[in-house]
């Protein structure tokens, strides 16, 4: 590399590229100990599984966090302004009730405990919410590629804290104690928020609350015309829905076949996590060559070609090499490339004066398949077969593929979508 080339990668490691990373890993922590501590503690407590089914449905704040992120582009809160007052108040939420709901007796105080489920996700909700808009307003438009791959790694590395270290320290610890020490990784991120700097406000913010609900979504449609704001969502909504759909039940795919719980732990763990935090990686530093268009059509292609990997062991069978490789192409490409190019598209299409409400609602698009139609998976598999399925997947993935000369045409890089 010679020397205009390493002052120039050395000019994204700066302190606004650093506060995303902290700032994604404190978006992450509080998702991950719902789904993996919170689950653990129950399950220990002796809830039955119908009863640990039912608590996913506190995780609604993530799909309807658009609903109040107006909020968060009308006010501000004292004097760390817009987005960081609402980062605080949300992260020192967030460690008090994380730590707190350790305290309950699952078995006396189980309705305290769904209280405080609720809160955690709709404050994590809020939190994301706020996150997204600082980092798409912190960062230089040359830096959201690179941007959205920190985040989207960081958020990843957080699942380490309440999935491993935590469950660890629960084998000779009290619940309590291990829940306030997860809760204690919050800090760092309410730290970066209070030594970071609050973002420039991009004209007119809004007045009102009647313009914080009305002018983002009248400005998005504004922007280049109603079938262009459509074919937006649409993009944003099947960008990943083959390789969501995919994956949607791997494990009982992973079961059928004839693998092991131990061999599918193996390939999870020791491929698959690694495996996403390097796509991830590599998606930025190739955002930054690429482009973000030229990168939706690469990394999409990519993400597409890992579902023929689930269709290809379908046919041959338990293999356990065959098995890390596929899982580990499938999260390096999909979860990887595939999240940071769609998370760096949805930052930029958002307008600066009102980035918390249409980044939320893009974010919550993209996870109406995983919330509602990933329900439809099982009945599909029990028609087709596990290959047939995952060639459904395949082609499931190109209707979006077919959206980019509109939104991403590939000679022209980085214009505003």
């Amino acid at each position: 590399m010679n020397a205009p080339e390493q002052k120039k990668w050395l000019s994204y490691l700066n302190g606004r590229t650093v506060s995303i990373l902290f700032l994604g890993f404190s978006s992450g922590l509080p998702l991950y100990t719902l789904i993996y501590l919170m689950q653990a503690w129950l399950a220990t407590a002796g809830l039955d599984v119908k009863a640990l089914g039912l608590f996913g449905l506190m995780t609604f704040p993530y799909t309807f966090k658009f609903l109040w992120a107006p909020l968060m582009d009308r006010y501000s809160i004292g004097r760390l302004g817009r987005r960081r007052g609402w980062m605080a108040v949300t992260q020192i939420g967030l460690f008090l009730v994380i730590g707190g709901v350790g305290m309950f007796d699952p078995k006396q105080e189980l309705s305290l405990i769904v209280l405080a489920v609720a809160a955690i996700a709709f404050l994590s909700a809020s939190q994301d919410v706020v996150v997204d808009a600082y980092r798409r307003e912190i960062l230089a438009e040359e830096e959201q590629g690179l941007g959205a791959a920190i985040i989207v790694n960081a958020y990843k590395a957080a699942s380490l804290i309440p999935s491993a270290l935590g469950l660890v320290l629960a084998d000779s610890m009290s619940w309590q104690a291990v829940f306030w020490i997860v809760a204690a990784f919050m800090l760092p991120g309410f730290i970066c928020t209070l030594l970071a700097r609050e973002p420039a406000v991009y004209g007119a913010p809004p007045k009102n609350l009647e313009e914080a609900i009305v002018l983002p979504f009248k400005e998005f449609i504004q922007r280049d015309g109603l079938k262009q704001a459509i074919i937006i969502i649409m993009f944003v909504l099947l960008y990943k829905i083959g390789d969501t759909m995919a994956t949607a039940l791997s494990t009982k795919f992973f079961l059928d076949i004839g693998f092991t719980t131990k061999q599918i732990g193996l390939a999870a763990n020791a491929t698959g996590w690694w495996a996403s935090l390097a796509g991830g990686a590599v998606g930025g530093i190739w955002m930054i060559k690429l482009g973000i268009n030229r990168a939706l059509w690469v990394f999409g292609v990519l993400q597409a070609i890992a579902i023929l990997g689930f269709a290809w062991l379908a046919e041959v069978g338990p293999d356990p090499f065959l098995l890390s490789a596929v899982f580990g192409f499938e999260a390096f490409a999909s979860l990887g490339l595939g999240s940071a190019a769609l998370v760096a598209f949805m930052s930029r299409a958002t307008d600066p004066r009102y980035t918390a409400t249409q980044y939320a609602l893009f974010s919550s698009l993209a996870a109406v398949p995983r919330t509602f139609i990933n329900a439809s998976v099982g009945y599909i598999v029990a028609e087709t077969g596990w290959f047939w399925f995952f060639m459904v997947c395949f082609m499931l993935a190109f209707p979006a593929m077919l959206m980019l000369p509109k939104i991403a045409p590939w000679n022209k890089r980085d214009e505003k979508a």
